[in-house]
Order: C-alpha cells, then sequence, then structure tokens
C-alpha cells in the first residue's frame, strides 16, 4: 500500500511493484514460467520436452517467454489507474489459477504437485471460487471484474490441457507459471477495462 503512495512515475512504482512480487515469492514461480517456456521451445518427443521443461538451466525459450510476461505485467501495472486494487486482484487470480492446477492438473512424476494434488478433491474447487466474492467489494469496474475471472479460469484451464498433451502431465514449474501468467493477464484485462477508456471504446456499439 505504501509503496502506490510514494510520489514516484507510474513506470517506477510497477516496477518496484513487481520486484516485490518476485521477491515475497522466492521468484520460485517465476522459475516455473521460465523452466515453461523451455519446454513450450523444445522440438521433439515428450521426453525430449519433459526433459527441457525440468532442466535447471535456462534457454533461449524461457527467457524469451519470461520477458513477454514480465512485460506485459510491467506494461499492464503501469497503465492502471488504481494500481493497488489491481495488485490485489492479481494476486488473489494467480493463486486461485495454482489451485484449479493443484486440484485438477494430474501429475507426470512424483514431486510436490503431486504431493500437492493427492490431497486434493474436486470438490475443493467450491470454496476456493466462495474466497473470490470479497472481490466484488473493491473499486473496479464490473468488466474489469468480468474480465479477470474469465482470465483466472481460462490461463488455468488452458494450460492444464496443453501440459497434458505436451508433457503428459502437470508439475509444479508448470503450476507456477499459471499464476505467473494469470496475474500477467489479470492486469492486462483491467488496464483495458478500467473506467472511462473502457466504456468509450464500447459506447459505440451500444
Amino acid at each position: 500500500m505504501i509503496l502506490f503512495m510514494l510520489p514516484a512515475p507510474p513506470l517506477v512504482i510497477a516496477a518496484l511493484g513487481l520486484g516485490i512480487l518476485f521477491l515475497l515469492t522466492g521468484c520460485n514461480h517465476l522459475d516455473g514460467l521460465l523452466d515453461l517456456g523451455d519446454g513450450l521451445m523444445a522440438h521433439g518427443s515428450r521426453e525430449v520436452r519433459i526433459r527441457a521443461l525440468t532442466d535447471r538451466t535456462i534457454g533461449t525459450g524461457g527467457i524469451a517467454f519470461g520477458l513477454i510476461i514480465t512485460l506485459l505485467s510491467f506494461g499492464s501495472l503501469a497503465s492502471v489507474q488504481m494500481a493497488c486494487v489491481a495488485v490485489i486482484i492479481a494476486e488473489v487470480a494467480g493463486k486461485y489459477a495454482m489451485a484449479v492446477m493443484t486440484i485438477f492438473g494430474k501429475p507426470f512424476h512424483d514431486g510436490l504437485h503431486a504431493t500437492l494434488h493427492q490431497q486434493t478433491h474436486p470438490w475443493f474447487i467450491i470454496p476456493s471460487t466462495m474466497l473470490l466474492l470479497p472481490l466484488i467489494f473493491l473499486p473496479v469496474s464490473l468488466g474489469s471484474l468480468i474480465g479477470a475471472f474469465f482470465i483466472m479460469v481460462v490461463i488455468p484451464g488452458t494450460l492444464i490441457i496443453l501440459a497434458a498433451r505436451l508433457f503428459g502431465g502437470v508439475n509444479g514449474d508448470v503450476t507456477g507459471a499459471a499464476g505467473e501468467i494469470t496475474r500477467a493477464g489479470v492486469f492486462a484485462i483491467i488496464a483495458c477495462t478500467q473506467g472511462p477508456v473502457f466504456f468509450s471504446w464500447i459506447s459505440p456499439i451500444f
């Protein structure tokens, strides 16, 4: 909260805000995003893709994917009118996406994700979704909220399907990447649907 009250340009605030988010998560989810980028860019059999996904070194695919998602987050956060509210919504959305991945993402090998997945049941999605309800009381447009809810469902759903096809299932890297991608998507949605800019764009339609 204090960060967004500093007398600094939006670009500086956005950079500091993202840096703090990365530090608070220990960059673990960012690491998963980079690993997923390597896995997506790898060519060959499923085994080759899994090896690229789980390799501790970062390749060109990981760097490119990480830059795209981080720049999207940075540019979108710098563009929103109420950055503090946007961060709250985006962080909640990111964690919800990771919960969806944990509940429904079939693991392809033993690991932390597999351990957590074994402790879940499909009905866990109900209380997880109910925890999103307080978001409706935040000072944000209805279009932003609807867009955020859409993103936090579509991103993990797409990644579960994509991971099953490419890797045979989900691991912790894919789950962490889901959180980062969902956060970026929500930032972008809020930036595009906030206040007068959004409504002036859709007004000719109606």
